[in-house]
This record gives C-alpha cells, sequence and structure tokens, in this order.
C-alpha cells in the first residue's frame, strides 16, 4: 500500500476504535434503554470493537514478510467478526416485534448459513482457492473468493426481506434505523464479492451502525422521558390521593357543628363546601398543571367554611394581582388550610392569614403568611406531610419549589416559587 492509503487505514481504524468505545460507554451508561437492549447493543458494540482492533493490527502488520503467519490468524479473525456483524440485526429486528428468537425459522436459517460460512472459512487454511496469504505476507484472492462471501450475502438479504415484512409491527424510526444499517451493508457485502474494498466495507459498517444506535437511542429517550411523566403524574395523583381524607374530615366536621349553632349558614356553608369538593375532584382528574384562579377559588372555598365557624378567630387577607399563571392541582389550599389548622390548634388567639402574590422577571411567586405560633422544620402532624407532598409535586410538575420560614413578627411565612415556562 501506498503511503497515504496507509495513513488513511491509520486513521479510519483509529477513528472506529474511538467510536466504538463511546458507542460502548453509551450503551452502558444511558438510562433510556431497556435490560435487553443494553445487554445487545454492549455485545454489538464490543464485537464492532474487537474488529476496529483486529483491523488494526492488519494495517500495522501488512506486508511485513515476517508476519505471514500472524496475517493469516487475523484474516479468519476479521472475516469472523465481520460474519458476525451480519447476524447480528435478526435479534434485534424479532425484539423489536415482540417474538422469540428461539423459535424464528429467519434466524435458524441465518446461523445455518453463517456455519456454511465459516467451514469455508476454516477450509481457508487447506486451499487457496478462497484467499491465501503468500510466504512474503501479501494477501490474495482466490477464484472462489465470490463464493466464499456468498452466505453473508445471503444472510443480508433475509435481513432485508425480514425488515421489510415486519416493517409493520415497529415503529417508523425503528424501521428507518434497522434500513440504515441493512441496506447499506447488504450492498457493500454484495459489492465486496468482486471487488477489494475492505476499508470502505469496515468503515460503513461502522458508520451505518453507529447512525442506527443514535436514532433507536433518540426513540427510546422520547419513551423514556414519557415514562418519566407518568410516573410524575402517577405520583402526583397518589399524593393528591393521600391528602383529600385529611381535607375532607375537617371540613365536613366544620359543617357538622354549624348545623346546630345557624342553619341558614350551614347552607351556605353547604354550598361553598360543594364547590370546594368539585375542585378536589378536578384536581383529581387533572394530569397537568392549572390555572392559579381555580386553585385561589378552591382557597376562597375552603376558607369561607372554615370562617363560618370560626368567624371572630379567622382574619385573611388577599393581594393577588396577580393571577396569570399555573401550578399543580391542590397547592394553594393545603397551605393555607395548614396555616388555620396548625395556627387554631396551637393557641385560642385570633389568627391573620395574608395571601399574596406577585410576578418577578422568571418566576410567579405566592406567599402565605400567618401570625401563629410557627412550628420547627421537623413535624409529623398531617398538615407538614401535606406541605411535603406540595413540595414533590411542585418539582416533579413544573420544577418549583417550597420554603417555610419563620415569619417576622411571630408565625410562618410559606412561599411558593414557579419559574416561567419555556416559550
Amino acid at each position: 500500500m501506498t503511503g497515504w492509503i496507509v495513513n488513511a487505514a491509520y486513521a479510519i481504524s483509529g477513528a472506529m476504535l474511538v467510536m466504538m468505545s463511546i458507542g460502548i460507554a453509551f450503551s452502558a451508561f444511558m438510562p433510556a434503554l431497556d435490560r435487553w437492549s443494553r445487554r445487545y447493543f454492549i455485545t454489538f458494540f464490543s464485537v464492532l470493537l474487537i474488529y476496529a482492533g483486529i483491523i488494526s493490527i492488519d494495517v500495522m502488520i501488512y506486508a511485513n514478510p515476517e508476519m505471514a503467519s500472524l496475517l493469516k490468524i487475523i484474516m479468519i479473525l476479521e472475516y469472523l467478526c465481520f460474519s458476525v456483524l451480519t447476524v447480528m440485526p435478526m435479534p434485534l429486528l424479532l425484539h423489536c416485534c415482540g417474538e422469540e428468537q428461539i423459535n424464528s425459522v429467519l434466524l435458524r436459517a441465518e446461523i445455518m448459513t453463517w456455519c456454511v460460512f465459516c467451514i469455508m472459512l476454516l477450509a481457508t487454511q487447506l486451499c487457496d482457492m478462497f484467499y491465501y496469504v503468500s510466504s512474503d505476507n501479501q494477501y490474495y484472492r482466490g477464484p472462489l473468493f465470490p463464493l466464499m462471501i456468498s452466505p453473508l450475502a445471503v444472510i443480508m438479504i433475509i435481513n432485508t426481506a425480514a425488515l421489510i415484512i415486519k416493517r409493520k409491527k415497529i415503529s417508523k424510526r425503528f424501521f428507518l434505523a434497522l434500513l440504515i444499517y441493512i441496506l447499506p451493508t447488504t450492498i457493500l457485502v454484495i459489492l465486496y464479492m468482486f471487488a477489494s474494498v475492505d476499508l470502505v466495507v469496515s468503515f460503513w459498517v461502522f458508520l451505518c451502525a453507529l447512525t442506527m444506535f443514535a436514532l433507536i437511542l433518540t426513540d427510546n429517550m422520547k419513551k423514556y422521558m414519557h415514562q418519566q411523566r407518568e410516573i410524575a403524574n402517577q405520583r402526583a395523583n397518589v399524593m393528591i390521593l393521600q391528602m383529600r381524607p385529611h381535607f375532607i374530615y375537617n371540613t365536613m366536621m366544620g359543617i357538622y357543628y354549624l348545623c346546630g349553632q345557624d342553619s341558614q349558614k350551614a347552607k351556605q356553608v353547604t354550598l361553598d363546601f360543594t364547590t370546594y369538593l368539585r375542585k378536589n375532584f378536578d384536581a383529581l382528574a387533572s394530569e397537568d398543571t392549572v390555572p392559579f384562579k381555580d386553585e385561589l377559588e378552591h382557597t376562597r372555598a375552603y376558607l369561607a367554611v372554615e370562617k363560618a365557624q370560626f368567624e371572630d378567630s379567622l382574619f385573611v387577607s388577599f393581594d393577588t394581582p396577580h393571577t396569570l399563571f399555573r401550578l399543580p392541582p391542590l397547592t394553594l389550599q393545603p397551605i393555607v388550610e395548614n396555616s388555620v389548622k396548625h395556627g387554631m390548634a396551637a393557641s385560642d388567639d385570633p389568627i391573620h392569614i395574608t395571601i399574596v402574590t406577585r410576578q418577578t422577571d422568571t418566576t410567579s411567586e405566592i406567599i402565605v403568611e400567618d401570625d401563629g405560633p410557627g412550628f420547627g422544620s421537623v413535624d409529623n402532624n398531617e398538615p407538614h406531610i401535606a406541605l411535603k407532598n406540595i413540595r414533590e409535586r411542585l418539582k416533579l410538575m413544573c420544577k418549583g419549589t417550597l420554603e417555610i420560614s419563620p415569619r417576622e413578627g411571630g408565625g410562618t411565612s410559606v412561599k411558593v416559587t414557579i419559574p416561567e415556562p419555556d416559550r
């Protein structure tokens, strides 16, 4: 080989080694891949890495008269690795289709054809009809070389036909990914039967393999992100369900006591409680954030019920000019309920609650303050558990935060910060 060809061969083999190492790393650590796919691609890229290493050794020892024996071994390993790469698309296709590999007629046919190739590859050590390495370490094709490669061409044709037949069983992206690997490799294998284009074939096989992996990984990433959103919504719904019995119990007890004191007020409170329940059920059905105005209406309905019972002990003021933002359902009402119940239970003094909203350049903020006794950061009662649930849902659904701090002058301040959505 001339100098520029040798340099190009070194560059290509080195690039293939680096690319396959990266492929193995991505396959091992990307969370989007399921267990089967992870093992498959680690194996796939490992075979490619070994293949690239063998090609690199081939380039280094080529035309060195002292390395003729080693080159014979290298050529066997090189053809063997390449032949394995022709069989590997079929297990992936069957897995994508949800079919069992062990009972697949197509896979069995490919394995039998591959065994025929291996027999002919071993025969190269007994005759010079397929290919041979001369005593001065020169590689030559024999007259039956196309016959030796023909089983690999048959395998790739089976892969192509199987992909076309089963295309409706897989997603369009998976079909495109496998087509990018199978079709060019089929054409190159057929070309390789009649033309000496070893490095070209190797390089394009590596490039097609990486392209296929990138498309499949992208598709899996989308599925993974969708699954994570589903998990987040399910966790949010579970948290809402955990809070509902607490809310309903306390509100029903308020109505119960009010019925014996003032039936007219009890009717109004029942109407307010109906609004409260409707908003609660709407929250249960919601899988996304809700407008702040809905949360505000929900909170006002809850406070109407509580004020009917604690008319001289509960004072609430609203300063909410900013309402054009969204937040997880059941965010504001549980915070206000926490202030009411925690303050009322700890003291007989009246409690004053302020609800404020404001907008900054990058966030929307809600501040709920009370002048009650306050509470520490470690508290196992139900109101504090509700705040923990709210914090989790804010983080999962809108990357928001909840901060609890002592209020200046006594009491507690709860601040909710919600980033502006990406435009």
